[in-house]
């Protein structure tokens, strides 16, 4: 079985306006993206946007986008309108891959499908990094997960869990072996997805603002296993849009 990628790119953002369509080394954001996630090895690679522009900017570059409802509330639901649209299989596998990730390898993709694909008990794979430092661990848009001996994820928080009662109590904040940050990268089942949308939210992912509890909530079954390659920076603010633009400037002057 191979698998697909569908990529939600919103266009409001509101730290960065049009973030999906802003330039880095002269092509958009997105397209960036779009190129990491063709490389994969996936059967299809779909652009889902709510606005115009964004299927319009992407026309330039002879990718396709698929217009999707606008009061969609989350990248999950965006998808989900893609796999009805397309009539993908309910055991088919498909990647929510985030727009604002120009950097990420094509083997993270590739590993977090071939989790799912490969372990038929679970409904939705992930990935995590260690922890290396006391910034991470204490910064709450620093997603923590706690998994058990099999991968299966048992909660994620902002928060730095597990709690080290005696280290944390005498002081030392240092990060631990046991801590690890959530990537924000999935593959779901698209019959599990179909299933997961219908759900109502529930008040741990609205304390946390973390869409992936109500999947835990309902009883569904979530991977998690550490990535394979460094999945690169994402894209939220202004200073990162500068260092990754600078970054992609350095690498064209060493190719060049």
């Amino acid at each position: 079985m191979g698998f697909g990628v569908v990529i939600p790119a919103r266009f409001e953002s509101s730290r960065l306006p049009a973030k999906v369509l802003l330039d880095i080394g002269g092509k958009p954001m997105v397209v960036h993206t779009y190129e990491r996630a063709i490389h994969s090895g996936a059967d299809f690679v779909v652009v889902a946007t709510d606005d115009a522009r964004v299927v319009d900017g992407l026309a330039k570059w002879d990718i396709e986008a698929m217009l999707t409802r606008k009061e969609h509330r989350s990248g999950s639901e965006r998808i989900a309108q893609v796999a009805e649209e397309l009539g993908l299989a309910q055991d088919a596998v498909v990647v929510n891959v985030q727009a604002d990730e120009p950097l990420i390898p094509p083997a993270v993709i590739r590993q977090v499908a071939n989790n799912l694909v490969t372990r038929s008990s679970f409904d939705v794979a992930t990935l995590c990094e260690p922890i290396h430092t006391e910034a991470q661990l204490f910064d709450p848009n620093a997603v923590k997960v706690v998994t058990d001996q099999a991968g299966r994820a048992l909660y994620f928080s902002r928060a730095p869990i597990p709690w080290y009662r005696d280290a944390f109590a005498d002081g030392d904040r240092a990060s631990k072996s046991l801590h690890f940050r959530h990537i924000g990268i999935y593959a779901y089942r698209v019959g599990y997805l179909l299933r997961y949308v219908a759900l109502p939210a529930c008040e741990l992912e609205t304390v946390e603002s973390l869409e992936q509890l109500r999947v835990l909530y309902h009883g569904g079954s979530l991977h998690c296993e550490i990535a394979e390659e460094d999945p690169g920076p994402g894209i939220d603010t202004p200073d990162d849009l500068a260092d990754i633009r600078a970054l992609f400037a350095a690498r064209s002057r060493t190719d060049g």
